[in-house]
């Protein structure tokens, strides 16, 4: 009688569900400090645009069960459990250009963006 046994390959380590940049860590900070003090940032992707799927950002006051619990840069912030899968290794940053500022996504799952730039699909 012979037993064979066989190891289990070892799994690959995920990417963080989601890091700051530099900049978005300093905005996020001056908004945590200044009018949205006491508040979280939660991040979600709905259905929507023309290539099917958009970024959303809104306070809350607390995480719910719903939501995956993110630090980066000593900053927490929140992602909405549904939006996780769609969201893993993504990073956000604040860009500053001549006539817009605001929170920008580098997300590696993306396959493709609208024209207009407010939508992406995976």
């Amino acid at each position: 009688m012979s037993t064979t046994t066989t190891q289990a390959k070892p799994r690959r380590a995920l990417p963080p569900l989601m890091q700051l940049t530099d900049a978005a860590a300093q905005r996020l900070a001056t908004l945590y400090a200044g009018a949205e003090a006491g508040k979280l940032l939660r991040i979600a992707v709905s259905t929507k645009g023309c290539s099917g799927m958009s970024y959303e950002m809104s306070w809350v006051e607390s995480p719910t069960p719903q939501d995956e619990i993110v630090t980066s840069h000593n900053l927490t912030l929140l992602v909405d459990r549904k939006a996780s899968l769609f969201l893993i290794g993504t990073t956000m940053d604040y860009k500053i250009d001549k006539l817009t500022a605001g929170f920008t996504f580098e997300n590696p799952n993306e396959k493709g963006r609208c024209g207009c730039g407010e939508s992406f699909h995976v």
